[in-house]
């Protein structure tokens, strides 16, 4: 059985992009335990600028209309329709017109939608999205092998959306072997944050808001911010008009540089309102830095249950403030270890990609 992924983008690590990193790590890990894989990328920029891989990548120039299907990306379908296809993410009009092609051709296809239907997201636009769903979505929807549910709130999220679609719960995986535990914390408390800058998705004005309460007690402790987006703005704005100090927005990082910054951090806060699975946290875990999470990212009960860090159960400021200064002590009462194992703990039983990869052949049966 052949597994063809089909993405937006390259699949390129190096980027912002949560969905194109799992699928780089999905289809490496795949390759790496014999599968026969390769991905397909829609792009404005069919070049192939990305690091070296262990599968086959084939690039596709996107279309101006979003619903339309370059003609050899059609043809390479039917000439492969054997293949399982595996769509990458939710509401995007070209997997709409995707799907009827493999409907009409009688083609096997799962599509993980990377936390695109979890009750928070159908919040927003929630009318638009209706409107869409009823023409486009729900057929797609409907006639997929398997959707891949990420968390719990997205498996709700498509009961209510489409009772009929056969949700399939898995996490993603995370290679552990990637980094190592590194004990050069800064001198000074530390809370770190990777991602993009979307400030209400993210929660970046809660994390903001928090770490300025908490800084009033503690005020040597600093925030480090590595990313890029729209919300970078709202942090400039934010450090300037409340005088913050010691906080500190790195910009984009990634391999070894963005590593050795996220191994001096104490504890990593991710408080969004809506997520897939965040990979940021799982590559703090790696580093042995515990983190701060909320319900919303599908991680709260994996942090709580292997102590790999603390879940707030609402996103309010005093919640993640409250949650701050329990790190806070542990690391000064030098109690923390326990959390630092956790995270190491929680990567290898649940996240471990050789494990999961097995795991994941039932998504295409």
């Amino acid at each position: 059985m052949e597994i063809i992924h089909i993405v937006l983008g390259k699949a390129n690590p190096d980027r912002l992009n949560g969905v194109n990193k799992v699928v780089h790590q999905l289809a490496t890990e795949q390759t790496k335990a014999g599968k026969q894989v390769r991905v397909w990328g829609i792009t404005d920029n069919p070049i192939h600028n990305y690091p070296a891989r262990n599968f086959k990548t084939e690039l596709f120039n996107a279309k101006k209309f979003p619903f339309a299907i370059n003609n050899e990306l059609k043809k390479a379908i039917i000439d492969n329709k054997q293949a399982v296809f595996h769509l990458h993410g939710g509401w995007i009009p070209v997997f709409s017109s995707l799907a009827k092609l493999f409907i009409r051709h009688n083609i096997r296809y799962v599509l993980t939608p990377h936390g695109a239907y979890n009750t928070i997201a159908m919040e927003r636009s929630f009318w638009r999205k209706k409107l869409y769903f009823s023409l486009w979505e729900h057929t797609m929807l409907r006639h997929a092998s398997r959707v891949h549910a990420i968390g719990k709130s997205e498996v709700t999220g498509l009961q209510h959306l489409c009772p009929e679609a056969a949700s399939f719960l898995m996490p993603y995986g995370f290679n552990t072997t990637e980094n190592k535990l590194v004990n050069t914390r800064e001198p000074s408390f530390t809370i770190g944050f990777v991602g993009r800058l979307d400030t209400h998705t993210k929660g970046l004005d809660l994390l903001m808001e928090a770490f300025l309460q908490f800084q009033k007690t503690y005020p040597d402790s600093g925030l480090w911010i590595i990313g890029d987006g729209a919300g970078k703005d709202f942090l400039e704005n934010f450090i300037a008009k409340r005088k913050l100090q010691h906080v500190v927005l790195w910009g984009k990082k990634f391999g070894s540089e963005k590593d050795e910054l996220i191994s001096k951090m104490h504890v990593f806060a991710h408080p969004s309102r809506n997520e897939g699975l965040p990979t940021a946290v799982l590559e703090a875990a790696s580093l042995g830095v515990p983190a701060i999470v909320t319900q919303a990212t599908n991680l709260a009960e994996y942090v709580t249950s292997f102590q790999a860090g603390i879940s707030i159960e609402d996103n309010s400021v005093p919640a993640l403030v409250s949650a701050m200064e329990k790190m806070y002590h542990l690391y000064k009462n030098k109690a923390a270890d326990k959390y630092i194992q956790g995270a190491q703990n929680m990567l290898k039983q649940m996240f471990d990609w050789p494990v999961l990869v097995e795991k994941y052949e039932k998504l295409y049966q």
